[in-house]
């Protein structure tokens, strides 16, 4: 796609909200089911805190919305959180939200696909039994749909994430009639269970803090609300207005479908046990599970309760859900590689971030995210509660800070306006965002304290060394950037002219050594000569005399060698030029053969990559490599132009006229070099 068509790629509501939101609504899946987890360690007892915990998510997700409309009218240019830290708080700060948005991106997509594939191994034990696998074959799948392009990734994402939002938000209705106005009894399969407590007898000081740590967990439901934030750019104009109604749409449908599952899942007696024990602690019919049992998740249960078991309704949102939760990952497949372009534009990330690819997407961020997430699978074998406790700190890092950047952001326009409706309109969202603030900062150390020993450590290492990298790199290109500048040329001696001192490293007497030679005598340097490293006596003597009875116009020199080392000697030689005259330059010219076959690469060269790689870090030194087409060479001459971008579209008959023209040269070339003429 050319780059003029990137107008073409800009999202309406109606694909921006699946593209943007599946994260966000895709955690109603696993977010309720996190809380009775956690609260099944107490025993049966503690579910009558899930309503309350499900309540102060759902205020904090209504406040962290109600926030980020603020965001996105206020900084409508894709940076997020990331641009509001670093314009109001400071480098530093915006640095710390760029390296939690990273690593909450890739465990987006890790969290994702593994809870995705939980929910196909209910039904399909070959996928239960090899979810690692499974898990990374799903990342690559997502991975090349992303690189096709924004708006094709969209639209292939969309009628799953709408079908998801179908399914879920008819589950609850059909739920909430059957239960509140036909008065029927729900009971999930697991109603009967029963689960062993794994802490008794919990102190106050315990029994609060299991509380807030299924509250920490419950807050994943918060997941990709910043998504939307740092997106902007990719919404069709009015960009600001679009994106802040496909947020507000998001946090509506997102709360909705968060409290009906949770309800729905109380009121029909779902059981929930920490996995990893769910064997042992889960009793059926008084009895241990055992090792064969398999958890159902929370909305396959409240389905099944809800439709009866073995329902083609209920297979379909066991389905649609296990398909969302796949293509969840998509909202970090859109944020990330945004993000990385905006973070190499500041010199913080490797350029090649920054560029696009041939579909307009920015693959290299999308591919470096890929390998993050699969890494992560593979590490911690697509388990999906260890990973629930390396998610959200970043996350919430990224919220509390942006929240904090918007406060002062108000605070100094304020100190300027003087309209009396503006100045109401930004007093109303300060105090949104200081709320938000000061609740997004409350849960990041909830979620901090609670998760810290479960695995979250492993964020709060991932995130500083990511700033120290970004920093080192920053600090990389400001140097490189100060030494190459050229606003004083006159001043700086390695720019004013120099004479040229050509060599020419022969090691016998053959066609590329003559093509070496006649291309340097070509350049008119202002001095020329041949040098060869004399490491067996008898050859270097026999290739004087070969010299001198050719009657080659130009000097040799036979550089000692008792060591037999070859690059030594002749980075000597070139260092001794460059002493004596340091303002003059050095063109050393190497024979190199080209070979056709990868295993003859192996047989070839490699001295002449030895001493390339030596002599490109000496200043004043030009290395320039002469090649020589071997015959195994010629099989490639006949290969078509790769593929490029924009070749599809290229006409046919403009193809076939630069095909036949590269033949033509080719022969004449091939036509030059059998006659001996270089």
């Amino acid at each position: 796609m050319r780059s003029t068509q990137l107008h073409e790629q800009l999202l309406p509501k109606r694909i921006a909200l699946p593209v943007f939101a599946s994260d966000a609504l895709s955690s109603v899946a696993y977010a309720p089911q996190e809380i009775l987890v956690i609260l099944s360690l107490a025993g049966l007892s503690f579910y009558n805190f899930s309503p309350w915990v499900a309540a102060a998510v759902v205020v904090v997700m209504l406040t962290v919305v109600a926030s980020y409309r603020q965001n996105v009218h206020a900084y409508p240019s894709g940076g997020g959180d990331y641009e509001v830290a670093n314009v109001n708080l400071g480098r530093n700060a915006g640095l710390t939200v760029a390296s939690a948005l990273m690593v909450d991106y890739v465990l987006t997509v890790a969290v994702s696909v593994a809870n995705g594939v939980d929910y196909v191994g209910a039904t399909i034990p070959f996928v239960a039994e090899h979810k690692p696998l499974v898990a990374i074959a799903i990342v690559g799948v997502l991975t090349l749909v992303n690189l096709r392009g924004i708006r094709e990734s969209g639209v292939a994402f969309a009628v799953p994430v709408y079908a998801f939002m179908a399914a879920v938000l008819g589950l609850i209705v059909c739920g909430f009639f059957r239960l509140y106005v036909l008065g029927h009894e729900l009971r999930a399969p697991t109603a009967g269970y029963e689960i062993i407590a794994e802490q008794t007898n919990l102190t106050s000081f315990a029994a609060a803090f299991l509380v807030l740590r299924a509250f920490s967990s419950g807050c994943a439901a918060l997941t990709g609300v910043e998504a939307i934030s740092n997106g902007v750019p990719a919404f069709r104009k009015p960009r600001s207005k679009n994106a802040a109604k496909t947020l507000l749409m998001m946090g509506l449908i997102a709360v909705t479908m968060f409290s009906g599952i949770i309800t729905l899942g109380l009121a029909s007696g779902v059981k929930l046990a920490e996995p990893a024990y769910a064997a042992r602690d889960v009793l059926i019919d008084g009895h241990p599970a055992g090792v064969d049992y398999h958890q159902q998740p929370i909305i396959a249960q409240v389905a099944e309760a809800v439709f009866g078991s073995g329902s083609v309704l209920f297979y379909a949102v066991a389905a649609i859900t296990a398909l969302i939760l796949f293509l969840a990952a998509n909202t970090a497949y859109n944020g990330f590689p945004v993000l990385g372009s905006i973070l190499a534009q500041d010199r913080y990330l490797p350029r090649q971030l920054h560029t696009r690819g041939d579909r307009l997407a920015f693959s290299n961020g999308i591919v470096i995210l890929a390998a993050g997430a699969a890494l992560l699978v593979w590490g911690f074998q697509a388990d999906v509660s260890r990973l629930l406790n390396l998610y959200i700190v970043g996350v919430f890092v990224s919220f509390t800070l942006s929240q904090i950047g918007m406060v002062r952001h108000w605070t100094r326009h304020l100190r300027t306006e003087t309209d009396l409706g503006v100045r109401l309109r930004m007093q109303r969202s300060r105090v949104i965002n200081f709320f938000g603030g000061v609740m997004t900062g409350l849960v990041l150390l909830v979620v901090l304290v609670t998760k810290f020993t479960h695995g979250a450590w492993i964020v709060c290492v991932a995130m500083p060394l990511l700033f120290l990298m970004m920093k080192g790199i920053h600090r990389h290109y400001e140097n490189v950037s100060r030494e190459l500048s050229a606003d004083d040329p006159q001043g700086d001696e390695s720019m004013l002219p120099a004479r040229n001192h050509a060599v020419v490293l022969v090691s016998k007497i053959h066609k590329p050594t003559l093509r070496a030679l006649a291309y340097a005598r070509a350049t008119r340097p202002s001095t020329l000569e041949a040098v060869t490293v004399g490491v067996e006596g008898e050859e270097a003597r026999a290739l004087q005399e070969e010299w001198e009875r050719r009657g080659i116009p130009v000097p040799l020199k036979t550089l000692d060698s008792p060591y037999r080392e070859i690059t030594r000697p002749i980075l000597e030689y070139v260092k001794s030029l460059r002493r004596r005259s340091p303002r003059d330059v050095v063109s050393v010219y190497i024979p190199e053969y080209v070979v056709g076959r990868w295993w003859e690469h192996i047989l070839h060269n490699q001295s002449a990559l030895r001493l390339k790689g030596r002599l490109l870090f000496q200043p004043g030194v030009m290395v320039i490599s002469v090649p020589w087409q071997l015959h195994s060479s010629d099989r490639l001459k006949s290969r078509p132009e790769p593929f490029a971008p924009g070749a599809a579209r290229r006409p046919r008959h403009e193809t076939a006229r630069r095909e036949t023209a590269r033949r033509e040269t080719a022969r004449h070339e091939t036509a030059r070099d059998g006659d001996g003429k270089a």
